[in-house]
């Protein structure tokens, strides 16, 4: 979110569906049809036989079907759901022997930072860093104030692409720019004093170097605070670009959708909220 790069991350209630269990073979399956791996290099797939591996025991196979919501390649974190999905259902198939805590390490340490992934886990709104393999993170609840509206592209952006345009070294102040607008930006959520939110989206240290792989992604942002968001900023890598929005502004995304159809049509406005609640698990009959 915005300035807390790698750090900060939301739930929102744009959801991936997955069916998992053991057989003796790989099956796997999209239940909408689309072009999906269907073999050992399937994301769940790897996730869930890692668990089987940390646990000891040998993994039969696994009958998959994916039920996907979150686009790929759009910053929307449809990675880490996949990751988180394959911990979680592997690690239930199994009567649960890893702790939540184990599967935020695990997930972490197979995204390589941990904003995507442990909210995703834990639901709501979590600041976190990972260290020598381990994820230290605070899950707060924020004010009930807030509504966000993802504006979705119809193209992709690697997020080893967005990777390679950040510089190796930043100046200092670009440093305390983030550090303060991170701080403030957590606050305000968490108070409901949404009156920062402008400023606390504020950010040096990626959303300018990734603006310039965004077709109209500097305009999207513009129009988007036009039509009265609190703040809008840069979903994870991108292209997908967020605005926080007044919960009492009640046509705000109506009149989104009517700009956007008018003015940038190859981008959908959809209107989101905060899961407090993350992933879970259901047994099936």
């Amino acid at each position: 979110m915005g300035p807390g790069f790698d750090s900060i991350g939301i739930a929102l209630n744009l959801y991936n569906r997955f069916y998992m269990e053991e057989c003796d073979c790989i099956d796997i399956s999209a239940k909408n049809g689309e072009n999906i791996p269907n073999d050992e290099t399937n994301l769940i797939y790897q996730c869930a036989k890692k668990v089987y591996d940390i646990c000891g025991t040998p993994m039969p196979g696994l009958r998959l079907i994916e039920d996907c919501s979150i686009p790929q390649t759009r910053g929307l974190g449809s990675s880490s759901a996949c990751t988180v999905a394959g911990l979680i259902g592997a690690n239930a198939l199994l009567g649960g022997p890893l702790h939540q805590e184990n599967i935020i390490d695990l997930a972490a340490a197979i995204e390589g930072h941990p904003d995507n992934s442990t909210p995703a886990i834990l639901g709501g709104f979590c600041t976190s860093l990972l260290e020598y393999g381990k994820v230290w993170s605070v899950r707060v609840p924020i004010a009930d104030k807030v509504d966000f509206v993802a504006f979705i592209p119809n193209f992709e952006l690697a997020t080893e692409t967005a990777r390679q345009a950040l510089p190796q070294t930043i100046p200092h102040k670009d440093a305390v720019f983030n550090l303060s607008r991170a701080a403030l930006l957590t606050g305000s959520l968490v108070t409901g004093d949404l009156h920062n939110l402008s400023a606390a989206v504020g950010d040096c240290l990626h959303q300018p170097y990734r603006f310039g792989l965004i077709p109209d992604g500097e305009e999207i942002v513009k129009s988007a605070n036009g039509l009265g968001a609190l703040g809008t900023f840069l979903s994870g890598a991108g292209p997908t670009i967020i605005a926080m929005v007044d919960k009492e502004d009640k046509t705000y995304y109506s009149r989104a959708c009517m700009y956007f159809a008018d003015r940038f049509p190859d981008w959908t406005p959809v209107l989101l909220a905060c899961d407090e609640v993350g992933a879970t698990v259901e047994q099936c009959d």
